[in-house]
């Protein structure tokens, strides 16, 4: 349902958190407390706008109250931001911290890990300190632990449990995607058997995420390890073992960028003191255009994004200057 003007001021407030990213969208809507009312998950399956319109379009279908703050993360956050009309638009860092702290207000290490890409948050009294991100590698990351499940006919949702089953975890090269593929199936030709190279392959990945990411900076607890790896109980067994602490999952591990993005647009909203400019569970622009240029003002030759909806131009973003995203106004002074 959308909003809709003169609604009672007894009806209940709620908040939307996009995580647009490059394998998932996560959408949840939380309460006035901050407690997670309604999530969902969806693959983009390389449409991420078409997959936001189908998760808002079933939330329109179930869902009975008034989004008072709408907020967009993830690497799509801008275009999405702009399509639903977003009254805040944070990085992913940003929006998985403050996710944390609302789970575990003392975290000190934030791991993440999603469908690409993977990252350490480093965190003191509810402040990023330092954080790393690798996305130039797939390993470790879940596209690349769906495709090894695959290949080995094991279904994703038990490929974790494989490894805790393992007495005597195999060396697997892990520090690139194409190494630990190949390395895996020279284990497989030698006559090891699926649970301990599975092991072998989530203590490789784990110590490959320490080793580059964190590079030698003290990881502290208490530690929290989120993104759609983190349901990975091989992975999670691995971190556990390398690093000599436990780690907390939280509830919805899983879409803590899209709650993070949801408690940002309540603290904006309330800040501001003005109306949500969110265009409702089915009012995304429905036509639109993205363009690129490039901008030839000065050295730099910034490649600027264009998106025009409605015979104008609603945001612009990619140039150093500003002069390009000021033409976005609201959306580029919140990314």
């Amino acid at each position: 349902m959308t909003i809709l003007e003169g609604r009672s001021s007894l009806e209940k407030e709620y908040y939307l958190g996009v995580d647009v990213g490059s394998v998932s969208i996560n959408i949840v809507v939380m309460d006035e407390k901050d407690s997670i009312c309604r999530k969902l998950y969806l693959k983009t399956g390389g449409n991420p706008v078409g997959a936001l319109k189908q998760g808002l379009g079933s939330l329109a279908e179930s869902f009975d109250g008034r989004i008072a703050a709408a907020g967009a993360t993830g690497s799509g956050r801008r275009l999405a931001g702009m399509l639903i009309g977003a009254d805040v638009i944070k990085n992913e860092i940003t929006a998985h911290a403050v996710a944390a702290c609302a789970i575990v207000p003392s975290v000190r290490t934030i791991i993440e890990i999603g469908g690409q890409d993977s990252k350490i948050i480093f965190v003191k009294d509810k402040i990023v300190t330092d954080f790393a991100m690798n996305t130039v590698c797939a390993a470790g990351t879940g596209s690349f632990l769906d495709r090894q499940a695959s290949r080995l006919d094991i279904p994703i949702e038990d490929f974790g449990g494989y490894a805790l089953k393992s007495k005597n975890p195999v060396r697997i090269a892990g520090r690139c995607a194409v190494f630990a593929e190949s390395d895996m199936i020279h284990k497989q030709q030698t006559g090891h058997c699926s649970e301990d190279i599975i092991a072998g392959l989530c203590e490789a990945l784990a110590r490959n995420y320490i080793n580059n990411l964190a590079k030698g900076k003290v990881i502290e607890e208490p530690v929290i390890f989120q993104g759609g790896v983190a349901a990975n109980v091989g992975m999670v067994a691995a971190f556990e073992k390398l690093l000599g602490k436990k780690l907390i999952i939280p509830k919805y591990f899983d879409v803590m960028g899209a709650y993070g993005a949801a408690i940002l647009a309540k603290e904006e909203i309330k800040a501001s003191g003005e109306a949500s400019g969110f265009r409702g569970f089915t009012g995304m622009y429905q036509d639109f255009s993205v363009t690129s240029l490039e901008c030839r003002d000065c050295a730099n030759m910034c490649e600027i994004v264009k998106v025009c909806a409605e015979n104008e131009i609603k945001a612009c973003w990619g140039d150093r200057c500003g002069k390009w995203s000021s033409l976005g106004g609201k959306l580029e002074k919140n990314a």
